[in-house]
């Protein structure tokens, strides 16, 4: 009867389970990387560190070029980093409410310069930028705007987002004005000024938002002209980056309390 022989031991069965932790190993890291906030800098010095003559090999490393520059989601960064920067911001944002108050000053009480919890309101009265019953930008409202963009440029970054926001006033006191010439009015005077902000590169267009919002927000009854006067207009809200985004109705709590929310319902009751 014939031995069964001993099968023989290889010796390389250590390379499946050597194999399977280095795949483990590369999982690891590459899930890492993914996670992970690459410094532009320290890439470049660990490249020459490892050869000095690689100048080209630093372009290699990939860069999302495309994302707006100061856009708040991007991951990474020490708390030291994001503490400075937020310093900075705000800083940058006072600065600008500043030079926003001399701007108004300038205008012989035309603008309305307020500030708020992270925004700023600007108020334009139409006479200022339209004619009445009108969304053509006259030569004055332009120098205005002209104005108002160079105060704003230098301080993109610590912009979030600029409402442009057009308004009509009820022309008679107790009827409402009919509803598509209203909102076309007071879109149109949104528009307008939103493209002569994009066309002067005022701010980031993404930034700029443009809404009408026709005779429904006044900041005045419609009894006398005076009043009706004060709700022809157009404004401007300015939030900061890392600040926010309230509604309307919240922002003129903060500038003139809650009267204004009773004005359109006290002179329409009779509709």
């Amino acid at each position: 009867m014939k031995k069964r022989e001993k099968k023989k031991w290889s010796g390389s069965n250590w390379m499946d389970t050597y194999g399977d932790m280095v795949t483990l190993l590369l999982c690891f890291f590459v899930l890492l990387y993914s996670i992970s906030t690459i410094d532009t800098v320290k890439w470049k010095n660990f490249v020459k560190s490892m050869n000095p003559n690689a100048e080209d090999q630093v372009s290699q490393l990939v860069l999302d070029t495309d994302a707006p520059p100061d856009r708040e989601d991007v991951p990474g960064g020490s708390e030291l980093e994001k503490s400075a920067d937020r310093e900075k911001i705000d800083e940058d944002f006072d600065d600008l409410y500043e030079d926003l108050q001399k701007m108004a000053e300038e205008s012989g009480g035309e603008i309305l310069v307020t500030e708020g919890d992270d925004f700023v309101f600007i108020m334009f009265r139409d006479r200022v930028i339209f004619e009445g019953d009108s969304s053509v930008l006259l030569k004055e409202g332009e120098k205005v705007i002209d104005k108002f963009a160079e105060t704003i440029k230098p301080y993109k970054s610590a912009i979030k987002e600029l409402r442009v926001m057009g308004h009509t006033t009820q022309a008679l006191p107790d009827k409402k004005n009919p509803i598509e010439s209203d909102r076309t009015l007071s879109a149109m005077r949104s528009a307008r000024v939103t493209i002569y902000l994009q066309e002067k590169k005022a701010l980031e267009a993404y930034k700029i938002v443009s809404l009408g919002y026709g005779q429904h927000h006044p900041v005045a009854s419609f009894k006398t002209e005076k009043d009706r006067s004060m709700n022809r207009r157009v404004e401007f809200m300015i939030s900061k980056t890392g600040g926010s985004v309230e509604s309307l109705d919240d922002y003129y709590s903060q500038i003139f309390g809650d009267t204004t929310k009773s004005a359109e319902t006290t002179d329409t009751k009779k509709d």
